[in-house]
């Protein structure tokens, strides 16, 4: 039995089986490649769900985390430390909003902007207590919680875990005309993804987004835009709404946030929004905690000063016209915007389950989302010449 197989069995014998992960168990990383226990490499394509898209370790990161370590860690909200509005003040010049709210996880931000849309319907619209509306779209993925997989359509995210959250309403994602239909006086907010990652790599129709802001402008509803998986650089911009100018009124960040070592998180909105929080109302232990505002300060450095929606556009396209180049029988689709691609799988040749197992064979590390499609998102560090050593090996398995 090798080391691989000992930790694997050894892992499965205590952990609860909530994951089905690919056969790898991986010990250290540096930049786009990963090392398994037994010596051998892999060029890291899932970049953890786009939380890696600085790279394995980015050496400024893990100074700024080691370095905020020898000092303090955490203080809870219950006092001010001196790194929480310097972190925040960065976030909000950035994206160009006044206030932001940290959190941890991307769905504790989901949760927080369904707080605050929310409040805010009561607050500021007017709309009756315990009436407020939250319109979502069909095939979304925010998270695993519970009032969140109340709107979810996937059957297996529900199962079980009854009895769910009122308040929300499916409409189909890509569809302008559904949102305005479905819009009532009690409407506070569209919650939607620019781009479905994990519902299969959807990217909606051009200008989309552009349509949906001007229908919720009109209609006086908050746009929530869920750029956990998409911003920070993913799809080519800075934040993927900047394709088509449409500044939601919530923007929710996570993942990247993190720059890979640590878990952060945050909702931006102006004061018109904010400030409907008040001392008390919603809060977290480790949210804003000085280790995760040194981390965030030195990712969003490392994105802006390294250019990396930049490199997500250039390599994203090369990356995507080779991939449709490839000529194989079971290649339905290749989709994308920046490095968030997806292969759909044909389902007479199956799922595309088997296909990351052979791709790990060729040292590629991928995953399938949604049955039928392989996903392609390294690091935004990634280099032309690695994504050829990639390509080399991807063609030999959709070709085989």
């Amino acid at each position: 039995m090798t080391r691989t197989q000992e930790i694997i069995t050894w892992t499965e014998k205590w952990s609860a089986r909530n994951y089905e992960p690919l056969p790898v168990v991986i010990e250290r990383g540096e930049g786009v490649w990963v090392y398994d226990v037994d010596g051998r490499r892999y060029l890291d394509m899932l970049s953890a769900y786009s939380a890696l898209n600085q790279g394995h370790r980015h050496p400024r990161i893990l100074r700024a985390l080691k370095e905020q370590a020898d000092r303090v860690t955490l203080t809870s909200r219950a006092f001010h430390n001196d790194r929480m509005g310097e972190f925040l003040g960065k976030l909000c010049q950035i994206a160009g909003y006044e206030k932001a709210l940290p959190m941890n996880t991307g769905a504790e931000a989901v949760e927080t902007a369904i707080k605050a849309a929310r409040k805010w319907g009561y607050l500021k619209k007017g709309v009756p207590e315990n009436q407020a509306e939250i319109i979502v779209a069909e095939n979304n993925f925010h998270g695993r919680t519970i009032t969140i997989i109340s709107f979810s359509t996937e059957a297996q995210y529900r199962y079980g875990f009854g009895p769910f959250t009122p308040g929300f309403k499916i409409i189909p994602f890509n569809d302008p005309e559904a949102l305005e239909s479905a819009i009532t006086e009690n409407t506070v907010a569209f919650l939607v993804e620019p781009i479905q990652g994990e519902g299969g790599v959807i990217v909606p129709d051009e200008g989309y987004l552009r349509k949906i802001r001007e229908i919720t402008k009109r209609h006086h509803v908050l746009l929530v835009l869920d750029e956990i998986q998409t911003g920070l650089g993913r799809t080519g911009k800075l934040f993927a709404f900047q394709h088509e100018d449409a500044r939601p009124d919530i923007l929710i960040l996570g993942k990247a946030l993190g720059g890979g070592v640590y878990p952060v998180s945050a909702i931006l909105a102006d004061d018109e929004i904010m400030d409907v929080f008040t001392p008390g109302d919603h809060g977290s232990t480790f949210g804003g905690n000085p280790l995760a505002a040194a981390v965030g300060i030195a990712s969003l450095d490392v994105i802006l000063e390294e250019d990396l929606p930049s490199r997500a556009a250039e390599l994203g396209a090369y990356f995507m016209d080779e991939l449709r180049k490839i000529q194989s029988p079971a290649i339905r689709e290749v989709r994308g915007k920046g490095l968030l691609i997806g292969v759909e799988i044909k389902p007479e040749y199956g799922t595309a389950r088997p296909y990351c197992e052979r791709l790990l064979e060729e040292g590629i590390l991928a995953k399938d989302t949604h049955h039928q499609v392989v996903r392609f998102a390294p690091p935004l560090i990634i280099t032309r010449e690695e994504i050829d050593w990639a390509l080399e090996r991807i063609r030999r398995v959709f070709q085989s």
